[in-house]
């Protein structure tokens, strides 16, 4: 920006976007100061670009475009339930209706089964209780990884499925 470019010649573009040409720099920041505007290097090429402009204004726009993007972009948590493997039908129904209320915000469940005591000789069962969430879910979400044992816990987790755009 204007005496740091250390060029000797830049391509100029005028603050109403016209092509001014190749000139010397210190023309270049001469008719910059003029008009009462920076001389800002765009593109660093063999020969750089460099736009007449209010840098204060540019860089005031920038970060506003900057602020939209960002209350655009849509964050995706991790949400976690866990289960047992000797868990009843009412509080597994209850579990599978907290995951579905998660996967159509659009956040991505953790489901967890804790194996205790003497149950991890029968791993048959947490995979049967697993299977049956994964069931019960699939109009939601579907999984993305299958169930792993890790120690004493077997994890899986379902991603939200993405909804359906309407057909034109």
């Amino acid at each position: 920006m204007n005496e740091r470019i250390t060029y000797r010649e830049v391509q100029v573009i005028g603050p109403a976007k016209e092509s001014l040409g190749v000139m010397k720099t210190s023309a270049a920041l001469a008719l910059a100061y003029e008009k009462g505007l920076d001389l800002v290097m765009v593109a660093e090429k063999d020969i750089p670009v460099c736009k007449i402009m209010d840098y204060g204004k540019y860089r005031f726009e920038q970060e506003k475009r900057n602020k939209e993007a960002k209350k655009k972009q849509q964050s995706i948590e991790t949400k976690e339930i866990q289960l047992s493997c000797r868990i009843d039908v009412h509080d597994f129904e209850t579990k599978v209706n907290h995951a579905i209320r998660f996967l159509t915000a659009g956040n991505k469940v953790r489901v967890v089964l804790r194996f205790k005591g003497r149950e991890m000789s029968h791993q048959a069962l947490g995979k049967e209780v697993l299977g049956k969430f994964k069931d019960a879910v699939s109009e939601c979400g579907t999984v993305d990884k299958i169930p792993v044992l890790e120690g004493r816990l077997m994890t899986m987790i379902v991603n939200p499925l993405k909804p359906q755009k309407p057909a034109k």
